[in-house]
């Protein structure tokens, strides 16, 4: 009798039996290798027992220079702690001792390698080699920076068409946001950076401030892309990929077409009191009857200022409520959701509104509710940042605010779905990386004090709760 494995190869019971043997004499092997290595370790550790030995440290070759390294001297050993014996330490490696181990090594590598030919059960997910594949697959080629971005990025030549309206939609909403944070900064200025794909496939603007008064980096970019993809890549950008591809009904292997328009921001500020802020609106289309908009803007503060968050959160609730009562509890709970750190049970941040897979009304209304959301940008967080730019802090304060935008870091590099999805298909990666903080903090198990203003918002990253 024979099986089949998740390969289509099939294992014979002798086979098995092979395995068996071979995991069973490597083992054997290396036993009887460690045995003997044990022997010999303790019989030159007894030597050492009565004689002064100098340790020679071992600097390992850091590419990076100028970088201290001490070292502890014998003479920096108290005497009691000094190693002794009464000769040098002798070291005994017969040849056929690391041999053994090796072949002993080596037999249960193969026995392992053929016992894991047998059966496996299937997995429904699809595996992280299959997922490279796809991504290598729909890697976005050809990017170029250029001096100056095109008037018009997107192909489309009719002005009225919504994919030139969405993108002249975010480009006014890069600008406004761009000159709201200048004016509050007071000293920096945006940098502005072109880029294009080839075959005029679309392209990019990317907006970034360093070192400012007031903002540590700030960045908007602008992106507007048109391509193809695998089927099966196309659940990395929607939940719904299914239904959309049923309703494309695509041939087995046919690649999916689609057109993104996407402006993003993240704004990171100096004073641990000055929240960060981030925003997102994009418009996403396969055809003219598969398409949706997707965005929100959330903001993460390292303390608490409840009257902050009534501001911050009142602005998108107005917002909302024009459109419909049940977008704010809606899109509010999605953000509380989509922005939690799960390995670490808390959420990135105080959250705002986020939405995807908008499509249940005509698209000119959606068109009006995300250009409205982007527009109340400077509203809902400039005033903030205004109110406590000038806050002094202490030298905790800081360490805290760069321990969360560890936190923050850690979310965009592993949950994001944005920066997942730039960084596996060769997106610009200035453009990707441009999300994450300068300066971050990691401290091993780190607990905010007891009753402490730290251990106020903390309660809240654990327990998100509501400001309106």
């Amino acid at each position: 009798m024979q099986t089949e494995h998740l390969l289509g190869r099939r294992e014979s019971p002798a086979a098995a039996k092979v395995a068996a043997y071979a995991a069973l004499l490597g083992a054997v092997f290396g036993l009887t290798a460690a045995l003997v290595n044990s022997n010999l370790s303790t019989a030159n550790y007894a030597a050492t027992r009565t004689t002064g030995v100098t340790a020679q440290p071992h600097v390992a070759n850091i590419p990076r220079q100028n970088l201290p390294v001490v070292f502890a001297s014998q003479e920096s050993v108290p005497a009691e702690n000094q190693i002794r014996g009464t000769e040098p330490v002798i070291q005994v490696s017969p040849v056929w001792t690391p041999l053994a181990a090796i072949c002993g090594a080596c037999m249960v590598a193969v026995g392992s390698a053929v016992m894991k030919l047998r059966r496996q059960p299937k997995s429904p997910s699809v595996s992280p080699m299959v997922w490279d594949d796809l991504f290598t697959t729909l890697a976005i080629e050809g990017i170029e920076d250029v001096k100056q971005a095109p008037t018009t990025i997107g192909k489309d030549a009719d002005p009225n068409s919504l994919h030139r309206r969405m993108e002249e939609m975010l480009r006014r909403g890069q600008d406004k946001v761009c000159a709201a944070i200048e004016a509050c900064d007071g000293e920096a200025k945006f940098k502005s950076d072109a880029w294009t794909l080839k075959d005029g496939n679309g392209g990019g603007l990317s907006r970034v401030m360093a070192n400012g008064k007031i903002w540590e980096k700030a960045g908007v970019n602008l992106s507007v892309i048109r391509g193809t993809m695998p089927q099966a890549a196309l659940g990395a950008a929607t939940e719904k990929a299914p239904v959309y591809l049923q309703n494309l009904g695509l041939k087995p292997g046919e690649p999916v077409p689609f057109f993104v328009a996407s402006l993003s921001c993240v704004m990171h500020p100096r004073n641990p009191h000055c929240p960060t802020m981030h925003f997102n609106y994009r418009y996403f289309e396969l055809d003219k009857n598969n398409w949706w908009f997707a965005g929100g803007t959330d903001i993460t503060p390292a303390y608490l200022d409840m009257d902050d968050m009534k501001h911050f959160h009142g602005i998108y609730k107005t917002v909302c409520d024009k459109y419909d009562k049940d977008f704010y509890p809606k899109f509010k709970k999605w953000a509380d959701e989509y922005f939690l750190i799960k390995h670490r049970g808390e959420t990135r941040g105080l959250g705002g509104i986020f939405f995807d897979d908008l499509n249940d009304r005509d698209p000119d209304t959606l068109f009006r509710f995300c250009e409205e959301c982007l527009n109340n940008v400077p509203t809902a967080y400039v005033p903030i940042v205004e109110k406590h730019k000038n806050d002094s802090f202490t030298e905790e304060q800081k360490r805290w605010q760069l321990l969360r935008r560890g936190r923050y870091a850690e979310f965009n590099m592993i949950y994001d779905r944005g920066t997942i999805f730039g960084l596996k298909a060769g997106g610009r990666i200035e453009s990707i990386m441009m999300t994450i903080p300068e300066m971050a903090r990691w401290e091993y198990n780190h607990q905010p004090a007891p009753g402490s203003e730290e251990e106020k918002i903390m309660k809240l990253f654990k327990t998100p709760g509501n400001f309106v």
